[in-house]
């Protein structure tokens, strides 16, 4: 059986048979109840940075475009640089008037930006932070990611059919296209750091490129380095962002398909944009950054040992160092795409998905035949199938004969092993 961990499970082992003193009784906390605690914890974790990563990213789009237009941005609200900003526009939101036009399909029109939102929301749910820290680790994460994070556009397509308005349901045909179009290009740019990992496991991915930053997959071939812009200038546009943002072309469509869109239900749009962008930044920074790894030998080595270390405290630790290298990787990614935005002009519509169908998808499966061929042709050449050392199998192969060695020597017989013991590594644990 393949166990399917998740991030809960080692601070349920932390909190499992431990007492809450209160002042009259003691309430002792069973397994279950332990696991309760930790998966709510951790829930509220994942809420907290689905909601908290746009809200900072609103902020930083602000700051950024007054940069590059030679002004300051915001600075009267929370302070010198304005950092309340994003909240004082949420607040403004929610005063506004939540209106559904006359001729609008009420349901649907209110139903299309909760599904833009929770598709992006579950896509979160296999995105590792650091070593482990993720909601369900499985070892098809990165098919499953791709596929929830692609049922978006049925958001896009019933916010323009519901809203009752050409201009919107123009936009929303608009949006469908574009987004179903770049779909292809950039899950066949996900693939090819696949092909060195020799996994769809997001976790083993990232545990794949320790060390120095040359074990990046960034840096793996000529293929996987190309294939990184390629992925970055497909999901820019899979994100609805500019210069790819025909959706919300003002001089043609008003606002694209949330038109019609007013208040809160407006700002769940642009709450899922920000999110997904983030999203695959950081799906960016596992594939070919190293996720976690800081890309210094010596620090990653002794990340590496407190992660696996027998203390609680210094495990978290660790993880947390992990959770701010890959947040920082995926923020800076996020700002690129902010710098795009307010520097290149916006395309016409045919122009992108000429840009698509004629560039870039040809491009994307040039890249990944040159890296199918790759190891092939470096194993006839040089006996070996990697330029940097073992990768894949092997290193697949090794955690295989640890976890072996692990469970016979358990006195009790076969058992399944805990998530500190297999690591979260998704191998057989029967």
């Amino acid at each position: 059986m393949i166990p399917t961990p998740l991030a809960a499970e080692s601070l349920s082992e932390f909190l499992d048979g431990r007492v809450i003193d209160l002042v009259l009784f003691q309430i002792p906390i069973t397994e279950f109840g332990a696991m309760v605690l930790a998966a709510l914890v951790h829930g509220a974790l994942m809420l907290g940075l689905f909601g908290a990563a746009p809200f900072f990213f609103i902020w930083l789009e602000r700051k950024v475009s007054g940069r590059i237009q030679d002004r300051l941005g915001p600075t009267r609200v929370g302070g010198k640089f304005g950092w309340l900003q994003g909240l004082a526009d949420g607040v403004k939101l929610l005063q506004k008037e939540d209106l559904v036009p006359t001729a609008a399909d009420g349901m649907l029109f209110r139903l299309a930006p909760f599904l833009v939102c929770v598709a992006s929301f579950c896509a979160f749910i296999f995105l590792p932070f650091s070593d482990g820290w993720v909601a369900v680790t499985s070892d098809v994460g990165l098919f499953v990611l791709v596929a929830i994070l692609s049922l978006e556009v049925f958001g896009i397509i019933l916010a323009g059919y519901s809203s009752g308005s050409k201009w919107s349901l123009f936009g929303g045909m608009r949006e469908a296209a574009q987004m179903v179009s770049y779909e292809i290009p950039l899950a066949i740019c996900a693939l090819i750091p696949i092909v060195a990992a020799g996994t769809l496991n997001l976790g083993d991915i990232g545990n794949y490129q320790t060390g120095w930053v040359w074990n990046w997959f960034l840096f793996n071939d000529v293929f996987t380095f190309l294939a990184f812009f390629v992925y970055f200038i497909v999901a820019t546009a899979s994100c609805k962002r500019a210069p790819f943002d025909l959706a919300e072309a003002e001089s043609e469509l008003v606002g694209g398909f949330h038109t019609e869109y007013s208040g809160f239900r407006w700002s769940l749009f642009f709450l899922a944009e920000y999110a997904s962008m983030f999203l695959v930044c950081g799906v960016a920074a596992i594939l070919f950054l190293g996720g976690w790894h800081s890309g210094i030998g010596p620090l990653d080595g002794m990340l590496v040992d407190w992660r696996n270390d027998d203390s609680f405290a210094i495990s978290y630790i660790a993880n947390v160092i992990g959770l701010g290298i890959f947040v920082s990787k995926a923020v800076l990614l996020v700002t690129v795409q902010i710098w795009l935005r307010w520097t290149l002009p916006r395309l016409r519509i045919d122009q992108v998905m000429t840009t698509c169908l004629k560039y870039l998808t040809p491009i994307s499966c040039v890249l990944f035949l040159g890296a199918t061929l790759w190891p092939l042709i470096l194993g006839y050449t040089t006996g070996r199938t990697s330029i940097y050392g073992p990768r894949g199998d092997q290193v697949r192969l090794e955690q295989t004969k640890e976890f072996v060695s692990t469970a016979e020597t358990d006195d009790a017989g076969p058992r399944d092993l805990t998530r500190s013991e297999i690591k979260a590594d998704g191998e057989p644990n029967g």
